[in-house]
């Protein structure tokens, strides 16, 4: 894991097209901005574990479990 220290309104980039800036540091939160190209799926952690846990589910559905 790379770790990096950056302030309020500095920057990471990842990639060609992707930039994660720092917009604000309250307390133990950081607002994170992030700019990506719109073919890049951005989402929280939690929502993108669920998001591979309902594909995972929908693989595991037989045709003979849907109705017509």
């Amino acid at each position: 894991m790379l770790v990096l220290t950056r302030k309020v309104n500095q920057s990471i980039v990842i990639g060609d097209g992707i930039e994660v800036v720092v917009l604000e540091v309250r307390g133990e939160q950081v607002r994170l901005g992030i700019k990506a190209p719109r073919d890049v799926a951005v989402h929280r952690k939690e929502v993108f574990e669920q998001i591979l846990a309902e594909n995972e589910a929908a693989q595991e559905t037989r045709p003979e479990d849907v109705p017509e």
